[in-house]
C-alpha cells in the first residue's frame, strides 16, 4: 500500500489517456494541492500540460482561453465545482474537456453537466479516487486543521474525512473490515458512515481481496503526549521547528536567506538527499551534509574548515558556484542551519530532554525539580514552557502532590499569555484521564528505556528519544493478534476472522510524524504485514494545541473544577 505511488498513477492516466496534444489542467485548491503533493510543476508540464488553471479564481473566470487546447478539469465533486463547471461548459474556452472528479460523483450531477454540455465539448468524464494528501508513502491526511467543536464532530468534517477515507480505499482498492476505539463517539460516528457508503457503494467495492484488510479507526485524545513534544528526526523536526505545508517551508523570516530560498520544497519524490534524511535524527542529517560538501570542496581544491553548521553556511556564502552545482544541499544547509540557530537560541535539547523524562518515566520530585529549572530559565520560550507544564498535568493528574497551582504562577510571573495559560485547562478537558482509553503512562515500559545520545558535527548533540507513541503499543498488539475486541469492536458484516496483512491505521484528530516514523519502522521489522497510516492533518504542536482549542471551545469546566487557584481573567 503506497498513497503516492497510487496518486501518481492515476495522475499518468488523466495526463496520457486523453489525445495527444498541449493541455490545461484546470483545477481546484483541494485537487491543486492533490497534484502539488506528488509533482512538481516541471514533471507535469512534461506530460504535455501547457498552462495550470484554478477554476475557483477570480482571474480565471475573466480570462479568454485558447479554443485548440485540450482541457483536463480535476475537480472534487461538491456543489460549488459542478456550478462553477455547468457555466464553463455553457460557454467554454478550450475545444474539448475531459472531466475527471477526485470522488464519486452523483448520477444527478452527470446529468446536470450533460445538460449543460449544449457545444458537446466534454469527451469523457471518469471518477479518478484522489480525495486525499499523500504525504508519505506510507501516510495520507484528509487536510482539515480542525475537525472537531465542542468535543464533537464539526460541521462538514465528518462528512469530508468520510469521502477522504472512502476515495483512499477505492485508490488502493481495498474494502476493509472496520474496527474502531470503543470509548470514542467520534470514531464509532466515523466508522459507521464509511461502512454505510460501502455498503451503498457495494459494487465499487467488489474486489477480489486474497485476504480482508482492516481499518482500525483511533482518537489523537489518546495520546495527547506526542504532539506536545520536540521532534529529533529531520522531517518531524522541520514540521515542529518551521512547519511543513504541502511540502513547503516558509524561509522568508530567516535572517539572511537569499530570494529564491525564501519557500523551499521539501518533498521525497523530487530531492533524493530528503528521501535518504526523511527519518535521520538530527546529528546524522549534520553528518551526511558534510560529506556532500566535504566531495565538493575536494572538487573546488579548498580548504576551508568545516566543523560546524555555520561554517558550511558560511563556506556556501563564500562559493557561489556551490550553489549552482547543488542546490539541493543549499537548500538543506539553509534549513538545518536555522533549525540548529534555533536549538541552541532557546535550549531546546535540555527542554527535550526533561519532555523526554516526562512522557516516558514516573519521578514527580525530579521531573518537578527539573521543570522549575527550566521555567526560570529566560532562554526558553513561553510556549515551551508551558508544554512542559502541559506534559506535567497529564502525568500527574492525580498525584497526591501536584503542585499544578505552583507551576501556574510560575508561568504568569514570566508573563505568558492568557491564551497559552488557557491551553493547560483546555489541554486536560481534551485529553484528561477521564477522556482516555489506555494505560499512556505505562510505568512498566519505563524500566527498558534506555537513553541514547548521537553526536554529529561539533556542537550538535542529539538527544534520542526516550518516548514511543502510543501507537507503537496499538500496532504491537494488532500485529500479535492479540488487540482486544472489547476495546476495539468490530463495524458491520465485514469481519472475516483472518489476521489482516494490511492495516490502515485512521486518527481522528492528527496524526505526527513521529506516528509516521513508527509506522515506518513497523513495515520495515513486519515485512508480512503493511500499515497505512492516516489522519484528519499532520500536526506540529503548535497546530495540535490550536486543535485543542477549537474542540475544547464552549465546554464547560468538568475535568479541571479541582484545580483551584487558576484564574484565566
Amino acid at each position: 500500500m503506497n498513497v503516492i505511488a497510487a496518486v501518481k498513477a492515476y495522475v499518468v492516466k488523466m495526463t496520457e489517456e486523453s489525445e495527444p496534444g498541449m493541455k490545461v489542467l484546470l483545477m481546484d485548491k483541494e485537487t491543486t494541492s492533490v497534484i502539488s503533493m506528488v509533482y512538481g510543476q516541471s514533471e507535469i508540464q512534461q506530460k504535455e500540460v501547457f498552462l495550470l488553471e484554478r477554476i475557483d479564481s477570480p482571474n480565471y473566470a475573466n480570462s479568454t482561453g485558447l479554443r485548440y487546447l485540450k482541457c483536463l478539469v480535476f475537480l472534487r465533486p461538491t456543489q460549488q465545482n459542478i456550478e462553477a463547471l455547468c457555466a464553463e461548459l455553457r460557454n467554454p474556452k478550450y475545444g474539448a474537456y475531459y472531466v475527471y472528479f477526485s470522488n464519486i460523483i452523483a448520477k444527478a450531477d452527470i446529468k446536470l453537466l450533460a445538460e449543460h454540455d449544449e457545444h458537446e465539448v466534454v469527451k469523457e468524464v471518469q471518477e479518478l479516487y484522489m480525495d486525499y494528501l499523500a504525504v508519505n508513502p506510507h501516510l495520507f491526511s484528509i487536510g482539515l486543521p480542525t475537525c472537531m467543536n465542542s468535543l464533537s464532530w464539526q460541521q462538514g468534517a465528518l462528512q469530508r474525512t468520510v469521502q477522504g477515507i472512502i476515495s483512499l480505499l477505492l485508490s488502493l482498492k481495498k474494502c476493509p473490515a472496520i474496527r474502531f476505539q470503543a470509548n470514542s463517539g467520534l470514531c464509532k460516528d466515523l466508522g459507521t458512515r464509511i461502512d454505510e457508503v460501502m455498503s451503498k457503494e457495494s459494487s465499487l467495492f467488489a474486489f477480489g481481496q486474497s485476504s480482508q484488510p482492516l481499518l482500525l479507526i483511533i482518537d489523537r485524545r489518546d495520546d495527547p503526549i506526542t504532539p506536545l513534544l520536540n521532534q529529533w528526526t529531520y522531517q518531524a523536526m522541520v514540521h515542529e521547528l518551521l512547519t511543513i505545508n504541502n511540502n513547503r517551508v516558509n524561509l522568508s523570516n530567516v535572517p539572511g536567506v537569499s530570494k529564491d530560498l525564501s519557500e523551499v520544497v521539501l518533498s521525497a519524490e523530487q530531492d533524493s538527499f530528503y528521501a535518504k534524511n526523511i527519518f535521520m535524527n538530527y546529528g546524522e542529517i549534520g553528518q551526511n551534509i558534510k560529506q556532500l560538501m566535504d566531495q565538493f570542496q575536494a572538487k573546488a581544491k579548498s580548504h576551508q574548515k568545516i566543523e560546524s553548521i555555520a561554517d558550511m553556511k558560511s563556506f556556501v556564502e563564500t562559493y557561489p558556484q556551490f550553489k549552482k552545482l547543488s542546490g539541493n544541499v543549499t537548500k538543506h544547509v539553509t534549513v538545518v542551519g536555522e533549525l540548529s540557530a534555533m536549538v541552541n537560541k532557546h535550549h531546546l535539547l535540555d527542554v527535550s530532554e526533561v519532555e523526554q523524562e516526562i512522557s516516558s518515566q514516573n519521578d514527580h520530585s525530579s521531573h518537578l525539580h527539573s521543570i522549575k529549572k527550566l521555567l526560570s530559565n529566560e532562554k526558553v520560550r513561553n510556549s515551551d514552557a508551558v508544554k512542559l507544564v502541559m506534559l506535567y498535568a497529564l502525568r500527574y493528574q492525580n498525584h497526591s502532590s501536584n503542585e499544578l497551582t505552583g507551576l501556574v504562577e510560575a508561568l504568569k510571573k514570566r508573563n505568558v499569555s492568557e491564551r497559552l495559560l488557557r491551553n493547560i485547562v483546555n489541554i486536560m478537558e481534551y485529553a484528561g484521564s477521564h477522556a482516555r482509553q489506555s494505560d499512556l503512562f505505562n510505568v512498566e515500559n519505563a524500566v527498558k528505556i534506555t537513553k541514547r545520545f548521537i553526536k554529529g558535527l561539533s556542537g550538535v548533540d542529539n538527544v534520542y528519544t526516550q518516548h514511543k507513541p502510543l501507537l507503537h503499543e496499538t500496532l504491537e498488539e494488532l500485529v500479535k493478534g492479540r488487540l482486544k475486541d472489547h476495546l476495539y469492536p468490530y463495524i458491520g458484516n465485514h469481519f472475516s476472522g483472518a489476521k489482516p496483512q494490511d492495516v490502515i491505521i485512521f486518527m481522528v484528530g492528527g496524526v505526527t510524524y513521529e506516528e509516521s516514523l513508527t509506522v515506518h519502522t513497523f513495515n520495515k521489522n513486519y515485512p508480512s504485514c503493511s500499515i497505512l497510516l492516516g489522519g484528519t492533518t499532520v500536526h506540529n504542536s503548535a497546530s495540535f494545541l490550536e486543535e485543542v482549542e477549537q474542540a475544547t471551545r464552549n465546554v464547560p469546566r468538568r475535568h479541571t473544577r479541582n484545580i483551584r487557584n487558576i484564574k484565566f481573567d
